[in-house]
């Protein structure tokens, strides 16, 4: 047996590489939602088991095979690593009466966890972006963020990524619905697989939902939901189409789109694409006005939907698109006694002065440090030697850009000096584009 120790199969390590794509994206995801006029909460990756049982329903995948939950040892207290964002969030708005003030716009960015077979774009912990708005009653919040959704494959560059739509209705509506479609599945109980046959009576929703390709033709015939809805719920669904078609954005109506969660009512949707293999859908969401109260609060509308980040990742990469490597401003290079402590020196007014600088450690000869320097990405080289740090200067070397080549500079007139090339560049930059 090894003794190494590796991380947990399923959970994997983000590199540094890696971990800067996250960030540029995970800006990109907070400059479009604040655009939006959301704002940003956080909650614990633990929660209590009861919270994702009552939210989620007791009779679903995620509750009955996926979630990872122990006993804590100190008190008893069934706890749960979060499978998903909603039902915490929401549990925290209760907690804290935020909907009591005003109704809120949130996000949030975070590990979820679910303890299921590993694949392409599917981890037992993975990242989710969640947008929730509570307090919100109308079909306005629910075309808004549908067009949200759109709006950031475009900030991203992302094409192929469409739309799926569909109404679930309200509860006694599917009550209905819901009977029906036990019957028509009880009928051909023969062409059910074990799954659907182990839903039929808890969640025959979910089997409208079913991949096995010999079900497909027997589900297509079952009754569909739309065909029970009462006049609100679909004026409702036919109010958030009009404000999709006077966006002149497309979608597909989905009869067969339910979602996975016991919460939602109304309005879901899907963005999905077909790059990403089975695993398609990279954001998914909708209406869940019966959650607040389902939890112990007031009785509150809310929408909201969640966007898987690895798949979009592998989705921009797929595209073609990378990351510019982040470098930073300047690489401080030194060798002697004085220049290194002058080094030091050195690197922190740059710091003072906003410029990113990575300090030399390790000693070296100039060559081997220049050579760093260069790898680092950095726009400039600092040179100190014990000459330099005699005469209180150092050397600035342009490693990105046409300059004015090395050149001795006053410490104290570093920082400007800078600062005032990086403008120069970026003069030029916008010369040349324009």
């Amino acid at each position: 047996m090894s003794n190494n120790i590796q991380a947990v199969r399923g959970m994997p390590d983000i590199l540094p590489d890696e971990a800067e794509f996250w960030e540029l994206f995970e800006d990109t995801v907070r400059a479009w939602l604040q655009s939006y006029g959301y704002r940003p909460i956080r909650m614990p990756i633990v929660e209590p088991t009861p919270l994702f049982k009552r939210a989620i329903g007791e009779v679903t995948d995620i509750v009955e095979k996926e979630m990872y939950s122990f006993v804590d040892s100190l008190n008893g207290e069934p706890l749960t690593l979060r499978p998903e964002g909603t039902a915490g969030c929401v549990r925290a708005v209760i907690q804290h009466n935020l909907i009591a003030q005003q109704p809120q716009r949130l996000y949030y960015l975070g590990q979820m966890f679910r303890h299921e077979r590993p694949q392409k774009g599917r981890y037992r912990q993975f990242h989710q972006v969640g947008v929730e708005a509570l307090g919100f009653a109308g079909p306005d919040i629910d075309a808004e963020m549908i067009l949200m959704g759109a709006r950031l494959w475009d900030d991203l560059g992302l094409e192929g990524i469409t739309l799926q739509l569909n109404t679930l209705g309200q509860p006694d509506e599917r009550a209905r619905h819901r009977a029906d479609l036990i019957a028509y599945f009880e009928e051909r109980k023969d062409l059910l697989d074990e799954d659907a046959k182990r839903r039929l009576y808890s969640n025959p929703l979910r089997i409208l939902d079913s991949k096995n390709p010999a079900m497909q033709e027997m589900i297509g015939g079952a009754p569909k939901l739309i065909d029970y809805l009462g006049e609100a719920s679909l004026e409702h669904f036919n109010a958030v189409q009009r404000i999709l078609k006077d966006a002149g954005l497309p979608y597909e109506i989905n009869p067969r789109l339910v979602r996975g969660l016991d919460y939602y009512n109304l309005t879901v949707f899907e963005w999905v694409t077909d790059r990403l293999g089975a695993q398609g859908t990279v954001c998914a969401g909708g209406r869940y006005d019966g959650l607040v109260g389902q939890l112990g609060g007031k009785a509150a509308p809310a929408c909201g939907f969640a966007m898987g980040v690895e798949r979009l990742i592998a989705l921009i990469k797929d595209s073609g698109g990378e990351p510019a490597k982040r470098g930073t401003d300047v690489y401080v290079v030194h060798a002697g006694e004085a220049a290194s402590r002058m080094a030091f020196r050195v690197a922190e007014g740059l710091r003072d002065n906003g410029i990113d600088v990575v300090l030399h450690c390790g000693g070296g000869s100039f060559k081997s440090q220049m050579k760093k320097a260069d790898g680092s990405g950095a726009a400039f080289a600092v040179i100190i030697g014990d000459d330099e740090a005699a005469a209180n200067e150092v050397s600035l070397k342009p490693l990105r850009e046409a300059g004015d080549g090395q050149k001795r500079v006053p410490a104290d007139q570093l920082a400007a000096a800078i600062m005032d090339a990086m403008l120069d560049w970026q003069d030029e930059n916008e010369k040349e584009e324009a």
